[in-house]
């Protein structure tokens, strides 16, 4: 017969006899067996799943390592490390604006090292670019973003005037007669003759004697 131990079927020492026969061992009989047949189709099923787990997780780790190598991934920038930026507040950034140098850039810096007598202009200038991308001049320059801020506001209203003019004469209707002179006047005669708040509201501040308002 079969038996379970931790979950795994086994062949068991126990069999039965005509006088052991009834319904329970039958009915422990059929789930043994089923035990026995359905187990390895799970623990195939299970072995599956893990081994296409580890080929994906393969996988992704594979086209991570490659992708960070280089192939079509943009560098993220770690901004815990120093970096170039140009404020007047702050003249002197903690790094310079050209980091990767060239032959001619080069040379150049070693020539730094010496004295500068033997530095002509151009050569001071390139020095500086080196170093700083824009000058206090270049940034103390008015820009032009003003005049597309402006442009864009004026644009912006006109063009929310032309909507509220389609609706006032496509979209609305006409004025409600309750909106006249005339009626307006009317309703405030009745409010009166109601006596709406008469005690410190509406109909306090009219004069029933002389007809008027209170002064």
């Amino acid at each position: 017969s079969v038996c379970l131990r931790g979950g795994v079927p086994e062949v068991c020492s126990f069999t039965f006899s005509k006088d052991r026969w009834c319904p329970v061992s039958f009915f422990l009989y059929s789930v043994s067996l089923s035990y026995l047949f359905e187990y390895p189709l799970q623990l195939s099923e299970m072995l599956a799943c893990r081994a296409l787990t580890s080929v994906g997780r393969r996988a992704i780790s594979t086209s991570v390592c490659l992708r960070g190598h280089g192939h079509g991934v943009a560098k993220v920038e770690d901004f815990s490390l120093p970096a170039y930026f140009d404020r007047r507040d702050s003249p002197l950034p903690d790094i310079e604006y050209v980091r990767n140098l060239d032959k001619d850039q080069k040379a150049l810096k070693e020539k730094e090292k010496g004295s500068w007598a033997t530095l002509n202009k151009e050569e001071i200038l390139s020095l500086y670019r080196i170093k700083f991308q824009n000058t206090f001049a270049e940034m103390n320059k008015p820009s032009s973003e003003w005049k597309s801020v402006v442009g864009g506001i004026l644009f912006l209203t006109g063009f929310t005037g032309l909507i509220v003019w389609w609706q006032r004469m496509y979209v609305y209707g006409d004025v409600p007669h309750t909106l006249s002179e005339e009626w307006q006047a009317q309703q405030v005669k009745r409010m009166l003759d109601m006596r709406v708040n008469p005690v410190e509201g509406f109909s306090a501040k009219w004069d029933y004697d002389k007809n008027e308002w209170k002064k």
